[in-house]
């Protein structure tokens, strides 16, 4: 083994900074080495982690094993106890060439071992330069990194630090330069996005960055935005919403739940009234918008009546794209200490709530049939409508093409298509 093998866990943030990672531990030199990428988000998460660390420790016995990322940088001994870990860096140490050309020289040393330092610390989030990943239609660009918000649930902010923004100058650069490798499509992504630019000069806010780059890139085809906090949303996103085609209609919003009182208990900064509210304020503006939002099932002290609460929003916030979480205690944040409810009942409900979820899917795929859509190809026979859903072809497209479709069915999950001149 020469090339060094990454694995990744968790979000889209993560899977962006492993291409970061590949870029610099090429630069470095790196070989025979495996490098896991974990996620804090769950207790489970941070259980799949391990579990993956053992199988490619028996798959690459010679290999170098690092392991970095949110659960890393949470639980460093965690993994340092390891016997399969030869290092652990943490999520700044992991964006830093001199951690790389360390961890390639021919003997890891104590210092190289265990690099975690105090992420409350970072000021900055650099504009990590690569060329988009998955696909090579669409690129990933991190605007954002950290949370100033405690959520009782969240051990994100301390394996992420607090919020910090990438200037707009150089969001705006890193686009043209994407736009002009030939991606059509451009994601906007961070951990707590809405927050962005809080900590710059004047304090601009995301919807100032989307319009600047609309404005300043006129040959970027399409804009998107990963999840977003619904209430932080600001009166110039709104209006990139009303009046921008460019912008996306899909929104993945950071509901959690919708009861009152269990959002209350969550530390969320918004009641489910408006929740809803955006909701309709934003399909009003454009009648095309569809929603993703992230509920999280059995939060500590949830009732049969506060699940309902959750239940029903998916309907009255007509949301589509479920991310259904059973609830998991994570040690150290204040919902741990909190009244359990039984582990049976949390499944049952998270089953409960997929399933409206996939009911929302199955109404929405139904939907797009007659209709007319632009479909950025991912690959010869499959891409993506402006509201994200997958699409697939008979016949074979250009790959990072946009193509003009006729939706004519529905099969196994997916819109079917076929292309028009035009």
């Amino acid at each position: 083994m020469n090339a060094p093998v990454f694995s990744n866990h968790g979000c889209r943030l993560n899977a962006y900074e492993v291409e970061a990672m590949k870029d610099l531990a090429g630069q470095a030199g790196l070989k025979n080495a495996v490098v896991v990428n974990t996620c804090a988000v769950t207790s489970e998460a941070v259980r799949k982690a391990r579990q993956d660390i053992r199988k490619l420790r028996k798959a690459h016995p010679d290999a170098r094993l690092i392991v970095t990322g949110c659960a890393a940088q949470t639980e460093p001994e965690t993994f340092a106890a390891m016997q399969e870990v030869d290092a652990v860096i943490g999520n700044t140490e992991k964006m830093q060439p001199e951690t790389w050309h360390g961890l390639s020289a021919d003997f890891i040393g104590e210092t190289e071992a265990l690099q975690v330092d105090d992420i409350m610390s970072v000021t900055e989030t650099a504009g990590h330069l690569i060329d988009g990943f998955g696909t090579r239609s669409r690129a990933y660009v991190q605007v954002q990194n950290g949370c100033d918000h405690r959520c009782t649930f969240c051990i994100i902010p301390f394996g992420r630090g607090n919020s910090r923004s990438v200037p707009a100058g150089v969001v705006v650069d890193q686009i043209k330069r994407l736009v002009d490798k030939g991606f059509n499509e451009v994601v906007l992504t961070g951990v707590d996005l809405t927050s962005w630019g809080a900590d710059l000069p004047a304090t601009p806010r995301l919807g100032d960055l989307v319009m600047r780059i609309l404005r300043l890139v006129p040959d970027l085809r399409r804009l998107r935005i990963s999840s977003i906090d619904s209430i932080e949303v600001d009166d110039n996103l709104m209006q990139a919403i009303a009046t921008e085609p460019r912008l996306m209609p899909h929104l993945h919003l950071s509901l959690q739940h919708g009861d009152d009182m269990i959002l209350k208990r969550m530390k969320r900064r918004h009641l489910r009234d408006d929740a809803i509210a955006f909701c309709q304020e934003a399909r009003k503006l454009r009648p095309d918008m569809t929603f993703g939002a992230d509920i999280i099932a059995g939060f500590p002290t949830e009732t049969d009546a506060m699940f309902d609460n959750a239940l029903r929003l998916v309907n009255e916030c007509d949301l589509t794209w479920l991310h259904v979480f059973p609830y998991s205690a994570r040690p150290g944040t204040p919902a741990a200490r909190m009244p359990a409810v039984n582990g049976k009942i949390i499944k049952e409900r998270a089953a409960r709530l997929r399933a409206a979820g996939a009911a929302q899917v199955d109404k929405h795929l139904t939907a797009q049939i007659g209709r007319t859509h632009h479909v950025l190809m991912e690959n010869p026979h499959m891409g993506r409508t402006e509201q994200f859903t997958e699409t697939v072809f008979d016949e074979p497209q250009i790959e990072g093409s946009i193509v003009r479709t006729q939706i004519t069915d529905v099969r196994n999950g997916q819109l079917i298509g076929t292309a028009l001149l035009g």
